[in-house]
Order: structure tokens, then C-alpha cells, then sequence
């Protein structure tokens, strides 16, 4: 499943409004720094939950944890993509 990260990143690089950027592990989503105020990331969500359908399992990213901003797969693109992996394998 090496595919499903490039695909993350690129659809947080869609929502990013045509600018240019590098999506890596360490892009922020949240916080001062982050690249997409907070509609962007709920689009962002549902895009995923779409794409986890179409994986075959459901993205769950409404716990109480994930809006911790400490705990939250939200921090960083790269821990958005690790909880997205690891819900995709625990739910197959």
C-alpha cells in the first residue's frame, strides 16, 4: 500500500488553493503553521473518507482524539497518513 501516502499528500495539495508547496511527513495541519484553515480540512476528511471506502474500510476521524491537538493525527501530514494506514489495516 506504499500508493496511499502519495495519494494523501496530493489531496492536501489540492486543497491548498494552487500554491506551491511540498507536502511532506512534517507539513502541519494544525496550528499557526498549518497549510489549511479548517473547512479546507474537513474537505480534506471527507476526501478521505472517500477514499477509504473505496479501500474498503471507514476512516474514523471524529474521535475525541483526533481534534486533541496533542494527540490529533491531524498534527502533521505524516501522522494523518500513519492513522490513515494503520485504520486502513485494522479495518480489512
Amino acid at each position: 500500500m506504499q500508493e496511499i501516502k502519495p495519494q494523501i499528500f496530493a489531496e492536501i495539495k489540492k486543497l491548498c488553493d494552487g500554491e506551491v508547496i511540498a507536502i511532506t511527513d512534517d507539513t502541519p495541519l494544525l496550528g499557526e503553521q498549518s497549510i489549511l484553515d479548517s473547512m479546507k480540512l474537513v474537505e480534506l476528511c471527507l476526501a478521505l473518507e472517500d477514499l477509504a471506502l473505496g479501500l474498503g474500510f471507514n476512516f474514523d476521524w471524529v474521535s475525541a482524539e483526533a481534534m486533541s491537538r496533542s494527540r490529533s493525527m491531524f498534527r502533521t501530514a505524516g501522522s494523518l497518513a500513519a492513522e490513515f494506514l494503520a485504520q486502513m489495516d485494522a479495518g480489512k
